[in-house]
């Protein structure tokens, strides 16, 4: 801490991480290190295989592609920070990087979610436009629609960012939590930041709200489509490929709304721990398994890359 005129002013924060781990410590540090480890390894391997098969050069297949690298980035700035945490019990962080990484947490979270609207657009064009579909989803849209998922993902967490750093902290800077994020954040402001937390709900809420509701446009055309479907291979086949989307969006958006678009009152920091586990640790383990080695080409793919 700085002291300017009498006023102190927080230059790091403290981590804590869960404090009650004790003796169980080397156990869940080398539990967390295996799945980084599977969650590298598997979303890397997904990515690399998509890219070097040119019979996987579709716009789904890309699309998964690029989830898979967005997943190892976004493990990338929270699980090591986490094996630090439970290593050491608590960390130290000075303010400029914590506000960093507290940006790339949401910027690649936001780009996840506007990714997973593009990936429900994709499957509603291929479902119900089959005869036109590489008319419509061209690879002129298909970039225009990446770029834009990052673009907004790195844009929207701009606001939050910026009010957060300019807020006095100037007493506590224990961070009860498993890395900087806004709502501990705020808990430790000398000021009122009602308001602040107040725009950062509305924001949430307004973000989730207009992504779940396209998501649930996209698959209400999708299902009319499959009912109205005669042959059961072209009702079962299309089922299949939307239920491995379907899967990752309820873990994604029901621990993000869970997280972000409730109160700050009444939760625990314990809970929020375990809920910020669920999206920055479960999800990205989860997705290579739910979304790609469910997937019958993929698989072909990955027998004919390992010369099984």
């Amino acid at each position: 801490m700085d002291s300017e005129n009498g006023n102190t002013t927080v230059t790091e924060f403290i981590i804590l991480g869960f404090s009650s781990l004790g003796h169980y410590r080397p156990f869940f540090f080398t539990l967390l290190l295996i799945i980084y480890l599977a969650i590298i390894t598997g979303n890397i391997s997904i990515s690399v295989l998509i890219l070097v098969d040119r019979h996987l050069h579709t716009p789904m297949y890309l699309f998964i592609s690029i989830l898979s690298f967005l997943e190892v980035l976004y493990t990338a700035i929270t699980i090591p920070s986490m094996l630090m945490v439970i290593w050491k019990s608590k960390i130290q962080i000075s303010f400029r990087n914590c506000m960093l990484q507290m940006y790339l947490f949401h910027s690649l979270g936001i780009t996840e979610n506007f990714l997973l609207n593009v990936m429900a657009y994709d499957r509603m064009v291929a479902i119900c436009n089959p005869l036109r579909y590489h008319t419509i989803m061209t690879a002129k849209r298909y970039k225009g629609l990446v770029s834009g998922c990052w673009l907004l993902g790195f844009i929207s967490p701009t606001t939050l960012v910026m009010s957060t750093s300019s807020l006095p902290f100037c007493g506590p800077n224990k961070i009860n939590h498993l890395f900087c994020d806004s709502s501990p954040l705020l808990k430790l402001a000398c000021t009122d930041t009602s308001l602040n937390a107040m725009t950062d709900l509305l924001i949430s809420l307004c973000m989730i709200i207009l992504t779940s509701l396209f998501i649930t446009f996209t698959y209400v055309k999708i299902i009319l489509t499959i009912l109205n479907m005669r042959s059961t291979h072209g009702w079962m086949k299309a089922f299949s490929t939307c239920a491995a989307h379907l899967t990752v969006v309820f873990i994604f958006y029901g621990s993000v709304a869970f997280m972000y678009v409730r109160p700050n009152v009444g939760y625990t920091s314990e809970l929020d721990k375990m809920v910020a586990i669920n999206y920055s640790v479960l999800t990205p383990l989860l997705n290579p398994i739910i979304y790609s080695f469910r997937n019958q080409e993929i698989k072909v793919s990955l027998k004919k890359f390992l010369h099984i």
